[in-house]
């Protein structure tokens, strides 16, 4: 938000001199443009992303000008900045929300720094990471936080604010973010507005999400890597087909809009910059010897939910006699390219640990339907052959350390994962650990109870 003077010298200096962009490149600012925070994301050996957006005006569009802004950054080697060590220069394009999306070379590895931005006279708050350990560092330690599912209505971010207070290196975040509609029950807090459809409503939606002191904090502390679920766009939409069955076109749209929204507010790097309704998110990173993270996405490119009701897309319970087509080999949550991929990278020699960081609950969860064991299609159990191709290439290729990292499903979960759910004596293949949520409600404890009798492979911890 520019204060009037401001506004006047710009506009008739742009009238002299018919260059606005040049004159705007450096507003003052009435109020902190830094509203959002700062954040980094996906630490190399010897490079980092730094994310920051200008926001004075943060749930009514941002409140900036419709011209790009210089924005400064400076990493030190300390909290005060007595010792600057790199320093740079940005430029926050109103078509990207006016968000910057720094990539800093020339790190060392293993080190801490921190780092702030400059723009208008005015300085964000001050944020802090941890590169990578080199290649061949045969290290011995890392530790991360696992995060997903924040619905604004349902809770405080008060996890977050325990985060911040440990010592990490790294936070790894696997969906939803946001939540693009209200749902539930006992809303401690409101969205203040409908569901979130296009671009305007999106950018709206993250303002608000990140306006949260708690989130801001943990984003400050700590590097970060992410993957989206379903709502970050909408409930439960499969590729091009949402819930509601909308026409394709349009909810494509839709998930353009919502996918912009999602890199305009996250430290992604630029090969993640989406284009329309496509962005790649999946990739590998290692750090050093110990571990090697695999990132997956399991909702741009899977195969539509078979056995919806009529008239819906999205998931549903249902018996395996009704439903032959969840046996079809066809049937991807990954999408034939990407699962392409992570048997290729899984090819590469492994580190001590190899942790793949997806969406959801990868072990078979007898669930009931008519009081008989039904199966929930929105999850692995929806496409279980992909499942036995993924966890086949883990065999096939001898991984070593294998662990699966979920959310979604709103309870902590600790499963065996094996090639064959149903016989007791299949070999375990993996351990998968499913984190909970950060506010979003899970089953009651009778739910919970019930699962863990009928499902023996699994040991629901936490609600």
């Amino acid at each position: 938000m520019l204060n009037r003077r401001s506004w006047l010298l710009a506009t008739s200096g742009a009238m002299v001199n018919a260059s606005p962009l040049r004159l705007l490149a450096q507003p003052r600012f009435d109020t902190n443009p830094f509203s959002l925070g700062v954040a980094s994301g996906y630490p190399q050996p010897a490079s980092i992303v730094l994310w920051t957006r200008l926001a004075p005006d943060p749930l009514n569009g941002g409140g900036m000008p419709g011209t790009a802004v210089d924005v400064q950054w400076e990493i030190a080697a300390d909290d005060r900045f007595r010792q600057a060590l790199h320093k740079g220069v940005e430029r926050a394009e109103p078509i990207w929300a006016h968000s910057v999306h720094a990539e800093v070379n020339g790190l060392e590895p293993s080190r801490v720094y921190w780092y702030r931005f400059h723009a208008g006279g005015a300085t964000s708050a001050v944020g802090r990471f941890r590169t990578a350990p080199a290649a061949d560092v045969a290290n011995s330690r890392l530790r991360f936080a696992l995060a997903s599912c924040q619905q604004y209505e349902q809770g405080y971010f008060s996890a977050y604010r325990h985060m911040a207070q440990e010592d990490l290196d790294l936070v790894v975040h696997v969906g939803d973010y946001i939540y693009e509609a209200s749902w539930g029950s006992n809303r401690v807090r409101s969205h203040g507005a409908p569901e979130a459809t296009d671009l305007a409503s999106y950018r709206n939606r993250y303002a608000l999400y990140k306006s949260d002191a708690d989130l801001q904090a943990a984003h400050a502390a700590f590097a970060w890597i992410a993957t989206w679920d379903d709502h970050e766009v909408s409930n439960d939409y499969a590729n091009d087909r949402s819930q509601t069955l909308d026409a394709p076109d349009a909810f494509l749209q839709r998930r353009a809009a919502a996918y912009k929204g999602y890199y305009e507010h996250m430290p992604l790097p630029a090969w993640a910059r989406p284009q329309g309704a496509n962005a790649q998110l999946y990739m590998q990173t290692a750090f050093g010897q110990l571990v090697r993270f695999y990132v997956l996405d399991d909702r741009q490119y899977r195969s539509h939910q078979v056995c919806s009701r009529p008239g819906r897309g999205g998931s549903t319970v249902v018996k395996p006699a009704d439903c032959a087509e969840r046996l079809s080999p066809d049937l991807t949550l990954l999408g034939a390219e990407q699962e392409r991929w992570l048997a290729s990278a899984l090819d590469k020699p492994s580190a001590g640990w190899n942790i793949i960081a997806q969406q959801t609950l990868m072990a078979q969860q007898t669930r009931l339907v008519d009081a008989q064991p039904g199966f929930w299609t929105d999850g692995w159990d929806g496409y279980p052959k992909a499942r036995e191709r993924l966890l086949g290439n883990i065999v096939e290729r001898r991984i070593s350390n294998p662990l699966v990292l979920g959310g979604d499903v709103h309870n902590g979960i600790v499963a065996d994962l094996k090639l064959n759910f149903d016989d007791e004596k299949s070999p375990v293949i993996a351990t998968e650990f499913v984190g909970t949520s950060i506010t979003s409600q899970g089953p009651n404890e009778k739910i919970t109870v019930a699962s863990m009798q009928r499902n023996p492979d699994r040991n629901p911890s936490l609600t």
